[in-house]
C-alpha cells in the first residue's frame, strides 16, 4: 500500500464522521421541531373542533372569498418581495410588509397582525427551507425559541392595548438596526474577523420577539443583526433565525386574534401567496452567497431600512 494511500485514508475517515454528525443533528433538531409542532396543532385542532362548527367555517369561508379584491396582486408581490430578501438575509419581511400595508393607509395594530397572521405560513416554509438545506445551528435555535415567543407575546399584547405610543418605540428601534448595519459592514471589510461569544440570548430574543410585535418588524434587524454583527456565522445565523421567526409569529398571531381580531384577508392570503412562493429561493440564495458578500449586503439593507423608518 503506497503512502499517499495510507494518508488519505483518516482524513476520509474524518470528514465522512464529521458528515454523519450534520446529518445526526440536523435529524435531532428536526425531531426536536416536530415534538413542539404536533401537539401544538392537535390542541390548536381540538380547540377549534369544539368551538367552531362546520356551518361557521361555510360562512366564514364565504366571507373571504367575498372580501376578496384586484388589489390581491399588489399583496402577493409585496409578500414575494419581503420574503425573497428575508430568507436570503434572515431579516426584513416585517419591515418591508408593514411599510407597504402602512402606505395604503392601515393602522399599525391591524398593518402587524397582517404581517404576522402571513409571517405563520412564510416563515414556516422558509425555516424548513434552511432546514433541508443544513442552515440551521440546533443550540443556537432552541436558545432563540422560549425567549422570543415570550417577547412577541407581550409586544402584541401591549400594541393593542397602547397603541398610540408606538411611534416613541420606532425611532429608537431604527437607531439602534442602523448602527449594527454600520458595525456589520465593517466587520465584513476587515481581514480578520475575530468571533465573539454572545452570552445574553435571552434578553436579545425577548426584546427581538417583543419589538417585531411592537413595530411589525424587528426580529431578524435585531436577532440576526446583533449575533452577525458579534461575528457569528451569517449562513447558519439566518437559518436559526428564520426557523424560529415562525413560532415567534405564531405567538404573536394568537395573541392579536384574541385581543383584535383578524381582519383584511385579501392582504393577509396575499402576502402568504407571494411569500410561499419565494421562501425557497431565499433559502437557496442563503446556502450560496459568499459569507463577505451577504454580511455587505445585510449591512447595507439594515442601513435603508432603518433611515427610511428615521426620516419618514
Amino acid at each position: 500500500m503506497s503512502e499517499h494511500s495510507k494518508n488519505e485514508r483518516p482524513e476520509e475517515k474524518k470528514n465522512e464522521t464529521s458528515e454523519k454528525n450534520g446529518r445526526l443533528k440536523i435529524s435531532n433538531l428536526r425531531i426536536w421541531i416536530y415534538s413542539c409542532s404536533i401537539p401544538a396543532l392537535l390542541v390548536t385542532g381540538y380547540i377549534a373542533g369544539r368551538f367552531i362548527s362546520p356551518e361557521d367555517i361555510g360562512q366564514f369561508g364565504n366571507h373571504v372569498i367575498e372580501n376578496l379584491d384586484e388589489n390581491i396582486l399588489w399583496f402577493i408581490l409585496a409578500g414575494f418581495i419581503a420574503q425573497l430578501i428575508d430568507g436570503a438575509l434572515g431579516m426584513a419581511y416585517g419591515v418591508t410588509a408593514t411599510s407597504f400595508l402602512l402606505s395604503f393607509g392601515l393602522s399599525p395594530a391591524v398593518s402587524s397582525a397582517s404581517v404576522h397572521a402571513s409571517e405563520v405560513f412564510t416563515s414556516g416554509a422558509s425555516g424548513l427551507m434552511h432546514l433541508k438545506f443544513g442552515n440551521v445551528n440546533s443550540k443556537l435555535f432552541k436558545n432563540l425559541l422560549i425567549p422570543g415567543v415570550i417577547g412577541a407575546i407581550l409586544g402584541a399584547y401591549i400594541l393593542t392595548s397602547l397603541e398610540n405610543y408606538n411611534h416613541y418605540i420606532t425611532p429608537i428601534v431604527s437607531i439602534y438596526t442602523l448602527l449594527l448595519g454600520i458595525i456589520i459592514i465593517r466587520k465584513a471589510l476587515q481581514k480578520n474577523r475575530g468571533r465573539k461569544k454572545v452570552k445574553r440570548l435571552f434578553p436579545l430574543a425577548i426584546a427581538g420577539g417583543f419589538l417585531d410585535s411592537i413595530g411589525g418588524g424587528g426580529w431578524g434587524p435585531i436577532v440576526s443583526s446583533t449575533l452577525i454583527a458579534n461575528g457569528k456565522n451569517p449562513r447558519y445565523t439566518i437559518g436559526s433565525v428564520n426557523l424560529a421567526e415562525f413560532f415567534v409569529a405564531l405567538a404573536s398571531s394568537f395573541t392579536f386574534i384574541a385581543t383584535i381580531g383578524f381582519t383584511h384577508w385579501s392582504i393577509i392570503f396575499g402576502l402568504i401567496i407571494g411569500g410561499v412562493i419565494a421562501a425557497p429561493i431565499g433559502a437557496f440564495m442563503a446556502n450560496k452567497i459568499p459569507t463577505k458578500a451577504l454580511m455587505i449586503m445585510v449591512g447595507i439593507l439594515i442601513i435603508i431600512t432603518s433611515l427610511k423608518r428615521i426620516l419618514f
